[in-house]
């Protein structure tokens, strides 16, 4: 397992922190959000793995969910299907906030992982269940923590290695690349 780092890899915020490496690609033509049908969950779930084989071909990946509670070992703050989908995923760490004097808005994010090779169609639950906005908080990484794909409901972001290894993706996709100026 990878050791505990200061500048942890989660979702939140990697589009500023990793401005020079990071591309965010939508999962539905016309950026559309959610999908509607099984074709569209389709395209979604190869555009999810199209990206992931490109990152992690021939490689294993670290698998990882979140979930938070008001306490470091109570019950999950929002039922997910979390527990369900990544039964093999063991706690790594539990991220604590408790900065606010009321102890009833302390958090704790608890983050759980686990190793597999990578192959095409792996975490298609995970994928599904993340564009139903029923999970948030999954990323996939390689095991040198170099690459990462968060998925999340209407895309990823993806944080390359290097400026060039994002710009090499990027122009395999434009198609799957927002209009927004900020690329959002």
């Amino acid at each position: 397992m990878p050791s505990q780092r200061t500048n942890r890899p989660t979702g939140y915020g990697t589009t500023s922190r990793y401005a020079d490496r990071w591309v965010r690609f939508h999962s539905l033509p016309g950026s559309k959000r959610y999908p509607e049908s099984e074709d569209e969950y389709a395209i979604v779930l190869d555009r999810y793995n199209t990206i992931l084989d490109e990152l992690f071909a021939d490689t294993d990946v670290f698998v990882v969910t979140m979930d938070w509670s008001n306490t470091p070992t109570g019950p999950a703050g929002y039922p997910t299907p979390r527990q369900m989908l990544h039964p093999d995923g063991i706690r790594w760490w539990t991220e604590s906030k408790q900065d606010d004097p009321d102890p009833d808005f302390h958090t704790h994010t608890r983050l759980y992982i686990d190793r597999r090779p990578w192959e095409r169609g792996c975490v298609d639950e995970l994928l599904r269940a993340v564009a139903d906005d029923a999970l948030a908080e999954v990323f996939l990484t390689d095991t040198e923590l170099r690459c990462i794909h968060h998925p999340y409901d209407g895309g990823a972001d993806v944080i390359l290695a290097t400026p060039a290894e994002r710009d090499r993706v990027r122009d395999r996709h434009t198609n799957w690349l927002s209009s927004h100026p900020a690329c959002l």
